[in-house]
């Protein structure tokens, strides 16, 4: 197993490097076609070469890289493909500049942008043919890990069990079992991994310290000293070890530079912008002739309450103070495409102008929701330590449908692991949701419901499940 393993990285390794390697040679290769001398010994092209190699790795490490045996391929494809179309961009600019001299091209000339586009096809076809065979190869010689999912309720295993299953060829379930079984140690060993779903933390401890002696792998549920956990550091008082978590607030310079990207940033999406808002405005009008914009109360920091702006995408004589559902007919006929690809959300740009909102940070949820969900959630009200935002983590890696909690439970880890950086990578990762816009904007639906005993009698026809009640 050791053996397969490390053959197992190399050959990760291996599929990484050729790659990159192959995405820099169409691009390099197929420009000195008509620019012979890119592949000679020059300042142009040691310039060219080391954007696009460093501008190209950093990233991909954004959009999450070659990550084959962990995403599925589509994502992967969708990351490493936008990561490459803006490195292309950019070096094919710097190329186009820096050929602009005396000598060769006395004026801006933008090089041969019909190379660019064969570049960019090319390139996305060796994508898709490095991730489809990375993770046929990946799965070939690693199979699905044998997975104990242990729950505290139904509710929690309905929460659980379908995402599990959407990554069949990572997880294999063996056994779904309560956590206050007699016998869930004889269970555990097994099986290789466990997931612990919404475990009391004084039981989860108990288990997760068997894991760690058994060498089991570990999926378990946030709670609030995970949270905790997350913004902590390592400090010494003396001789004694400590763990300090200090309360989270940004600093005045932090404070100074959020604000001057927000101003920056939204002082160009508006420019870029301002065709398309113009055409949704005509659109919403024409549609039924009611009002464009809708505005609605929000929370944002310690509490302020200031008005949201939003295309408006539903009839005007519906309330809009509920959350969406599957098939609500208060959505209009451009208000469904507009929904789709966070169109009806570009109007917040000039909230942010203002100043009531940020660019990155955690959504503004309605008055109601907030109420509903403090009081389910008490620990909702901790998001209110930042200024809602634009997008954020749990936009990103969330859908609209996300359970409250798990949305809360993004939304604090980016306040605890806050930083400027986060917010470059959090801007940039944000346009991958337009390439998964169907199922980031779906909407509340009824959940597959799942049951202990429902599962035993379920799996009798399945081979991948064996479960244990």
């Amino acid at each position: 197993m050791s053996l397969i393993k490390k053959l197992r990285r190399v050959i990760v390794v291996i599929l990484k490097m050729s790659l990159f390697a192959t995405l820099f040679f169409i691009f390099f290769g197929i420009f000195s076609i008509n620019l012979p001398w890119l592949l000679g010994i020059n300042r142009t092209s040691g310039i060219t070469m080391l954007t696009f190699a460093i501008l190209g790795l950093a990233l991909m490490s954004i959009y999450g890289g070659y990550s084959i045996g962990i995403q599925k391929s589509k994502p992967i494809i969708y990351s490493l493909t936008l990561a490459t179309i803006i490195t292309d961009l950019v070096t094919h600019l710097q190329l186009s500049i820096m050929n602009t001299n005396e000598r060769h091209n006395p004026t801006f000339v933008y090089e041969t942008p019909e190379l660019l586009l064969l570049v960019m096809v090319l390139q996305i076809i060796a994508i898709i043919i490095f991730v489809y065979l990375g993770n046929y190869i990946f799965f070939l010689i690693e199979p699905p890990e044998n997975c104990c999912v242990i729950a505290v309720s139904e509710k929690s295993l309905s929460e659980a069990i379908p995402k599990i299953k959407k990554y069949s060829k990572q997880f294999k379930i063996n056994n779904v079992i309560s956590y206050d079984r007699p016998d869930i140690y004889e269970i555990m060993a097994k099986n290789d991994t466990i997931f612990l779903c919404d475990i009391p933390l004084a039981e989860r401890s108990g288990l997760l310290d068997y894991c760690y002696q058994n060498n089991k792998n570990i999926y378990f549920s946030f709670g609030m000293a995970d949270i905790l956990s997350m913004g902590s550091k390592f400090t010494l008082l003396d001789d004694k070890p400590l763990v300090s978590y200090n309360v989270k607030d940004l600093s005045l310079d932090q404070r100074i530079v959020k604000r001057l990207m927000d101003v920056v940033i939204c002082s160009l999406a508006v420019a870029l912008t301002s065709p398309i808002m113009l055409l949704t405005a005509i659109a919403i009008k024409l549609d039924d002739h009611g009002k464009i914009l809708y505005k609605q109360a929000r929370f944002t920091k310690y509490g302020r309450i200031f008005k949201v702006m939003k295309f408006r995408t539903m009839k005007e004589d519906h309330a809009v103070n509920e959350s969406v559902t599957d098939g609500d007919n208060r959505i209009t006929r451009i208000g469904k495409f507009l929904r789709r690809y966070r169109i009806d959300e570009l109007p917040q740009l000039f909230n942010i102008l203002k100043g009531d909102m940020t660019i990155v940070g955690p959504r503004p949820e309605m008055v109601e929701n907030v109420v509903k969900y403090t009081d389910a959630l008490p620990e909702f009200t901790y998001r209110l330590r930042t200024k809602a935002g634009l997008t954020g983590l749990a936009q990103i890696n969330g859908k609209y449908n996300t359970p409250p909690k798990d949305k809360l439970i993004l939304d604090l880890l980016y306040i605890e692991k806050y930083s400027i950086w986060q917010d470059f990578k959090l801007i940039f990762q944000t346009i991958t949701v337009l390439f998964n816009a169907s199922e980031s904007t779906a909407a509340f639906g009824a959940a597959e419901e799942f049951g202990f005993d429902e599962i035993e009698e379920n799996s009798e026809n399945s081979d991948n499940n064996n479960i244990i009640i």
